[in-house]
């Protein structure tokens, strides 16, 4: 049995067996048998792969990463919690956006308070024209997930749909820069997540409290771990059903 999921992430990397051989120093036959042939390299060789790609050991090889490993790995992959997203510094948000050069995720329903930062969109384009990936999940305004959230959010039955025109309008002016993509999804939203490169912060939604009082934690990639990319996953599933919004 082939090993797909690592053949795709070399092609999503723009790599090649040999490039990625001559990295971590083998020979390119090697790569090949862990490709073909589900071989599993060992964990220098993992670790080296795993931080090339920008993958989770975790995702490239799940039999080769015990539960125990992975459990230790994952709490090490938490570097704060933040008792409520309103208490993450500023300056972290500005320095994980600046410093982000090959992707940046954002899911949420709404996201305006990230229209803080003034360079904002000047700073998502430069990145999308230098390469990077830029993908924005903001909530359907018309499904019916977003009437119960503002309801249970005891805001009104139309006021966060409100909110997401406006945030959809602001986020327009950037919609058809290059590496840049906006969509929109109908889930129940359980946990908002802001992903740039290896870092991720995510704020989890709680019943009553509206997501700025809710807690949040920053995440720190690693090979062995899971947790992040529990979340990462998480935000690939939601973007696979939503659709390009109705301006």
């Amino acid at each position: 049995m082939a090993n797909d999921r690592l053949r795709d992430a070399i092609h999503r990397a723009g790599l090649t067996t040999e490039k990625v051989a001559d990295h971590i120093g083998v020979d390119p036959k090697s790569v090949e048998r862990w490709i073909t042939r589900d071989r599993t390299p060992y964990p220098k060789n993992r670790h080296g792969i795993a931080a090339l790609l920008r993958e989770s050991e975790a995702y490239l090889w799940p039999s080769a990463v015990s539960d125990a490993k992975a459990t230790e790995a994952s709490g090490s992959e938490v570097v704060q919690v933040y008792p409520s997203r309103s208490a993450i510094p500023r300056d972290l948000w500005d320095r994980l956006l600046d410093q982000a050069t090959g992707r940046v995720d954002v899911l949420v329903y709404v996201g305006m308070f990230l229209t803080e930062s003034p360079n904002l969109l000047p700073t998502l384009e430069a990145k999308g024209a230098a390469g990077a990936r830029i993908r924005f999940l903001f909530g359907d305004p018309v499904s019916r997930e977003i009437a119960r959230r503002s309801m249970d959010e005891g805001i009104g039955k139309g006021a966060i749909a409100a909110k997401i025109r406006n945030a959809l309008a602001y986020f327009r002016r950037i919609a058809d820069s290059p590496g840049v993509e906006i969509r929109c999804h109908a889930t129940t939203l359980y946990n908002s997540i802001y992903r740039y490169d290896d870092e991720m912060l995510v704020n989890p939604h709680v019943y009553g409290l509206t997501a700025p009082h809710a807690p949040a934690l920053h995440l720190r990639r690693l090979s062995a771990g899971s947790l992040f990319e529990t979340y990462a996953r998480s935000f690939d599933a939601v973007w696979e059903t939503a659709k390009p919004p109705k301006w």
